[in-house]
């Protein structure tokens, strides 16, 4: 594949969003239909966290890949057809965020099929792109997603640039340091203590320095109802400012990246 970015840019950057909503909570367990106050974050993200995000974007000019879940898209329908008239791209994030890793093949099967019925019914566009939920993958959902056929994934962490599974799907890697969720966000019971906003935007610009210098690409991943939230949506806002200050930088969705390092 190739190494190289358009116009001479030394890296490529693609801003990610994870609109799991409340999919993100009833795939992990179903009784967290009765937990109304774990539920309303998860909302949170859709009325407040989203339109900031949005603004955010257009405020800079950029495109990014929201990976959306079916569940999502059947139950805020408006919010995920904001983000495709927007121009942002849309990516399969499963139909109720289901792991895979505790799922039969007949279960991801009716992740992936349900998924995308849901996304086309809601934008007309069937995605080319999947992040598995929380990350995980089987064998069993790769060889699912060439059979769908699928462009990419953006779940695995074995390189930190675009590389190829076998000979047909690249995957655009990702990693925990890159996200906003383990730094920023806290669950009932595991007795994290949130990152000091100062130090998580610190950590990540030096990935991308990095990145910078080595010419790669990187995939920043974020959630509406983390980055969303109050004063941290000013994060997005000083990352992309930092960047800019380089003039050899490529913003683009994971969909163009895609077709950029197979061309």
């Amino acid at each position: 594949m190739r190494a190289d970015w358009p116009n001479n840019a030394r890296t490529a950057i693609s801003l990610t969003f994870d609109v799991d909503a409340e999919s993100g909570w009833l795939g992990e367990d179903p009784a967290y239909k009765d937990r109304l106050s774990t539920l309303s974050e998860a909302r949170y993200g859709i009325t407040r966290g989203l339109p900031r995000i949005l603004s955010t974007l257009a405020k800079h000019d950029i495109k990014a890949t929201f990976y959306v879940p079916g569940y999502t898209a059947e139950l805020h329908r408006d919010a995920i057809k904001r983000i495709a008239a927007e121009g942002h791209e849309i990516g399969h994030h499963g139909y109720l965020h289901l792991r895979s890793d505790g799922a039969t093949e007949a279960q991801q099967r009716e992740e992936i099929e349900r998924g995308t019925a849901a996304l086309v019914q809601t934008i007309g566009q069937t995605p080319i792109g999947y992040r598995s939920p929380s990350w995980e993958l089987t064998p069993i959902t790769l060889q699912l997603l060439r059979e769908h056929g699928f462009t990419y994934d953006s779940s695995l962490m074995g390189d930190d640039r675009p590389y190829l599974l076998g000979n047909d799907l690249i995957e655009l890697p990702v990693h925990w340091s890159l996200d906003d969720w383990p730094h920023l966000h806290w669950k009932p019971g595991r007795g994290d203590a949130f990152t000091a906003p100062e130090a998580f935007l610190d950590t990540w610009l030096k990935e991308f320095e990095s990145a910078h210098q080595e010419r790669r690409h990187l995939t920043y991943t974020m959630h509406p109802e983390v980055i969303g939230r109050g004063h941290r949506i000013a994060l997005i806002d000083r990352l992309i400012d930092e960047i800019k200050q380089r003039a050899d930088v490529w913003f683009a969705t994971h969909a163009d990246v895609a077709a950029f390092v197979t061309s």
